[in-house]
């Protein structure tokens, strides 16, 4: 037997999506978002209402996407519960550092160790809906296995909309485009 809940937003995994940008002056910002995901084979897109971080991104029509990860879901949460405008200082609060990426005009943050490098497309305002080209995908070395990326050491976290918590993904269950092929 099933049980209905209604129109929820409930779906996993979720990924916890640490977007950065610059202010007007030049100071490096994040923000958590949950609601986003790849959109296109080189495009991301994210349901943002009006933050500090939108003021940013409209500006510099740039910014990057980090995954969240279990060693800094604490500085994670953080920046999605603090306003830039209302305390300049989150980044250093979180104790995130920064470093301006090369292909836009946005921080990657360094504690994160796997950005997407966006240019801004466009942003529906009816809907929040905000989509970025990926010029770029940056891992740090520390979390790649044979060359990439490797799941297990980047320890990347989903939102659990339904109990409010954090989860890091678990282990690999199936190849992709192979296990089914039992079934045929």
């Amino acid at each position: 037997m099933r049980k209905n809940f209604g129109a929820k937003t409930y779906l996993y995994p979720m990924p916890v999506l640490i977007i950065g940008t610059y202010d007007e002056a030049g100071n490096a910002n994040a923000m958590n978002a949950a609601w986003g995901g790849i959109a296109d084979t080189n495009q991301i897109a994210i349901c943002l209402a009006s933050h500090k971080t939108t003021d940013n991104i409209f500006k510099n029509k740039a910014f990057t996407v980090s995954v969240g990860t279990k060693k800094m879901v604490e500085a994670c949460d953080y920046v999605g519960l603090i306003s830039a405008n209302k305390e300049p200082h989150k980044m250093e609060h979180a104790h995130f550092t920064t470093t301006k990426s090369e292909f836009v005009n946005a921080p990657i943050i360094n504690e994160l160790p796997m950005s997407l490098e966006c240019k801004f497309i466009d942003f529906d305002e009816s809907t929040g809906l905000l989509r970025g080209e990926i010029v770029n995908v940056n891992a740090d070395e520390s979390i790649l296995t044979n060359g990439v990326i490797d799941p297990k050491k980047l320890e990347p976290i989903t939102f659990d909309p339904v109990n409010n918590t954090y989860i890091v993904l678990g282990d690999v269950v199936g190849k992709a485009f192979s296990c089914g092929n039992n079934l045929k």
